[in-house]
């Protein structure tokens, strides 16, 4: 196997952010930060081990087989790899690829774990992939080539209210991760370019604004919607974790999570029916 291309962070380097993180006189809040610091440092290293012994491939979920990239654009990594990433999300998903949408729309689209993973699954939709930063967009734009789906991932970078329109009228699923924008994006459309497409949205529930609430309240009058909670995977492990400590097995499915981030899925209750539809309308009732 060829040496993992991400680089790991220097031991030295830990340690000294280590020691600039505690301060001469550490509270509960740094040593929490400091656990923090070191547990990440730790799925770097596992992270590592997994692409060193088995390759940059998908091993497990509803992308699985997908070409990948030993690194994430930002975040956790591992679970990506383990195919375990946001399970909870998982049976969404299957449901959406079983709709067979024109388009699927994913705003916040990162290196493309999702944006890629759908375009595989479902030949015959077109997706729009925006993401603001633009090495996000590039390793997009690299995974999108060597699973051979480029003509069908359009990569841009800004999505505003106003895109929505573009989509009002196709059938269309909307996937939005903006760490926090969500709320902003989905409040500035017009209520008749988003009444016939369906979302999945997350929440970034930080303790200074809930925004699952409001973001409900959007869509209801319009949509089936149904909060799905975060929940820790149980993944199949290959035999390089299998035998791993339970530490080490914990640290491989943290999705480095700071705060509740649960999802709203919501199909509309105007477009046709679709396996996603009776899905969210099923578990909404």
């Amino acid at each position: 196997m060829p040496k993992p291309e991400f680089d790991l962070p220097a031991p030295r380097r830990v340690r000294d952010d280590l020691l600039k993180l505690l301060g001469p006189e550490p509270d509960a809040a740094k040593l929490a930060g400091a656990l923090r610091l070191l547990a990440k440092y730790r799925s770097h290293l596992i992270q590592w081990e997994l692409a060193r012994s088995y390759g940059a491939e998908v091993r497990a979920g509803p992308f699985r087989g997908m070409k990948f990239i030993d690194h994430s654009a930002e975040g956790c990594h591992v679970p990506k790899m383990l195919g375990c990433y946001e399970q909870e999300l998982q049976p969404w998903f299957e449901a959406a690829i079983a709709s067979g949408y024109d388009d699927i729309v994913n705003v916040g689209c990162a290196e493309g774990y999702y944006a890629v993973g759908m375009a595989l699954r479902m030949p015959q939709a077109r997706v729009h992939a925006y993401d603001i930063d633009g090495n996000a967009r590039a390793l997009c734009e690299r995974i999108a080539r060597q699973n051979h789906v480029a003509e069908r991932v359009r990569i841009a970078e800004a999505f505003t209210p106003a895109g929505f329109r573009e989509f009002a009228q196709r059938r269309a699923l909307c996937l939005i991760d903006i760490e926090g924008g969500e709320l902003e994006l989905l409040a500035a459309a017009p209520g008749d370019d988003l009444a016939a497409l369906d979302f999945i949205v997350e929440c970034h529930d930080v303790s200074a604004g809930r925004i699952s609430a409001p973001l409900l309240a959007r869509l209801a009058p319009t949509h089936h919607v149904r909060l799905v909670k975060h929940a820790l995977p149980s993944p199949q492990f290959p035999p390089l974790l299998e035998n791993a400590g339970h530490l080490d097995q914990l640290l491989a499915v943290w999705e480095w999570r700071g705060h509740p981030t649960p999802w709203l899925v919501a199909a509309s209750r105007s477009a046709p029916a679709s396996a996603f539809s009776r899905a969210v309308a099923a578990a909404s009732s």
